[in-house]
């Protein structure tokens, strides 16, 4: 869908220029920065240069005090502890850094992961009995997941089993009766984090209280970083620090599960966010995607060079496998969407089939959101025509508050405005489709169906040389709410006829005074072409080869000038 231009409002000249000036700092970066909001010199070379000593007290976050005192009581006592958690990389991950706090206290803790299939997502009857026949716990600890298990904590609570509940998704109307519901929505701060981060905070509270000899809390950062770029959390206060010291850990990771999946992934220095959330974070996913997490949760846990190989292969093998099914389930669902959608009436989005991979349908919605700009709902059925669905939305339409309108057609369902999911029946599905497309028009403008492309800087051509890349990554990691910069420039004109490459992208060669700058087109409306001169929007990203790292452009639309 042609998407239209938004150009950033003219930043106050006497601010960029200040900015610029106290900071030495290039003129497009200054006003990147001020268009960003940070207007005060201190605050941009705070957000630049993000300080360890900017955490704030994990005491801070609401019911902390009492997790924290219930899990020391725990230790102390060598309690049987269950961590029950989920089986995306925010689950792995925060389940990997308690597991290893506990064995540093000294006591072996248990460690579950529901099966996505047969027990579905979070404190489910089914996961929880078979946790609890496995491990006969004293303290459950859920971990990104139980903020909405009133009724199955109440019967653990009824069986004699504590619950601490360690999360960051939406509250509902009526909050379980745990011991400790440390979930940043209960407070008017930290909404932003994701579990590992709450996690990282309840570990910080525990070292306060117990200190261990030798731990170091900071080897931990790049799990958080981790969850918190493949969890899309935004990348806002302390989880900007999180992520940026996370990937400088994750450089020299004490962890050999990391050592093993960075080579695996061919990831290699410096570790930028977007190898998270394309390399490392698909492969840890892959495993709970196709079936169990839990290879992934022992890549975190071993201490083992070799096993760390052998699991970092399974599951890249896994990764594989699940291309495979996700490219089939996209094909599928875009070829029967495209079918019957019309954007001129049409708000939502909702398809489901007995042939989709329940394991892929949460990055289908995805593309199909992208694809079509609106909130899309994609479905698997069983045999028995229960379904599973996962739904992405665009901005300014909250899935949770379309999904309330819904609910008499849903068995189940819970996630953030962005991204839910669901349960239902197949003979609700055409009825589910009537009710959130009627919901979506009572909410959505224009405005919102409307693709847009935002457009932050416009730089010369002749302006971009490798130290504007430099400049670029003082922003890094890009991901949430700290958008990769998106550039413009007027007026262009290829030095050379564009070449053509797999016979959908285009590499153009541009003139910029006496040097030359390339760029990459991929899937380039090949018979739709404007005639130059042009105007071009585009990221800018580094060009690693033979030795030499250049700048390049990656253009994501071209118009003409005129």
């Amino acid at each position: 869908m042609q998407r239209r231009w938004i150009f950033s409002s003219d930043s106050e000249p006497a601010v960029v220029q200040r900015v610029q000036r106290e900071l030495s700092i290039p003129a497009f970066l200054a006003r990147l920065l001020v268009n960003r909001g940070f207007t005060e010199p201190f605050d941009a070379d705070a957000y630049l240069n993000p300080k360890l000593r900017g955490l704030s007290a994990p005491e801070l976050l609401p019911n902390m005090v009492l997790a924290r005192d219930r899990v020391l009581a725990a230790i102390q006592r060598k309690e049987r502890v269950v961590l029950y958690g989920d089986y995306d990389v925010d689950g792995t991950t925060s389940l990997a850094i308690l597991a290893r706090i506990f064995r540093a206290y000294g006591v072996d803790v248990a460690c579950f992961l529901p099966l996505r299939f047969e027990e579905g997502y979070g404190l489910s009857e089914a996961g929880l009995k078979r946790c609890c026949e496995l491990h006969n716990p004293q303290l459950l600890i859920a971990v990104d997941c139980g903020t909405t298990s009133v009724s199955q904590i109440a019967q653990l609570k009824r069986s004699g089993i504590d619950v601490v509940v360690l999360d960051h998704h939406e509250l509902a109307m009526e909050r379980p009766d745990c011991v400790a519901l440390v979930n940043p929505k209960c407070g008017d701060d930290f909404h932003y984090l994701c579990s590992a981060g709450v996690v990282f905070k309840l570990v910080h509270a525990l070292l306060k209280s117990q200190p261990v000899p030798g731990l170091d809390l900071r080897d931990f950062l790049d799990l958080v970083a981790m969850a918190t770029l493949a969890d899309i959390v935004p990348l806002i206060g302390e989880n900007r620090i999180f992520v940026r010291h996370g990937l400088d850990r994750m450089e020299n990771t004490r962890w050999p599960g990391i050592v093993a999946l960075k080579a695996v992934s061919g990831v290699s220095s410096p570790v930028r966010g977007s190898d998270i959330g394309f390399r490392l974070g698909p492969r840890i996913n892959a495993a709970g995607r196709l079936g169990s997490a839990n290879q992934a949760l022992q890549l975190l846990l071993t201490d083992d060079d070799a096993e760390a190989n052998r699991l970092a292969l399974a599951l890249d093998q896994h990764n594989r496998e699940r291309q495979t099914v996700e490219r089939h389930v996209a094909e599928e669902a875009e070829a029967r969407i495209s079918a019957r959608f019309n954007p001129e009436t049409d708000v939502t989005i909702v398809a489901g089939s007995r042939d989709w991979h329940i394991g892929v349908i949460g990055v289908v919605a995805g593309k199909i959101m992208r694809q079509f700009h609106r909130p899309a709902f994609i479905i698997g059925f069983d045999e028995n025509g229960a379904g599973k669905g996962s739904g992405r939305s665009i901005e300014g339409l909250s899935l949770v508050r379309l999904l309330g309108d819904c609910a008499s057609h849903l068995t189940q369902f819970g996630g953030h405005e962005m991204a839910a999911g669901i349960t239902i029946d197949e003979k609700n599905l055409n009825a589910f489709r009537d009710s959130l497309e009627k919901a979506a028009r009572l909410l959505a403008t224009s405005d919102m169906l409307a693709p847009k492309l935002h457009l932050h800087c416009e730089v010369p051509l002749d302006e971009i040389d490798p130290a504007t890349l430099e400049a670029q990554d003082l922003l890094e990691p890009f991901g949430s709410h700290n958008a990769r910069p998106v550039f413009f420039s007027r007026g262009v004109t290829p030095a050379a006829a564009p070449r053509v490459m797999k016979e959908k992208h285009l590499r153009i060669e541009f003139a910029s005074g006496r040097r030359k700058i390339a760029a990459v087109y991929f899937n380039a409306p090949l018979d739709a072409m404007p005639r130059p001169p042009w105007d071009i929007a585009y990221t800018l990203e580094w060009n690693h080869w033979q030795g030499r790292s250049e700048p390049q452009i990656q253009i994501m639309e071209i118009r003409s000038s005129e």
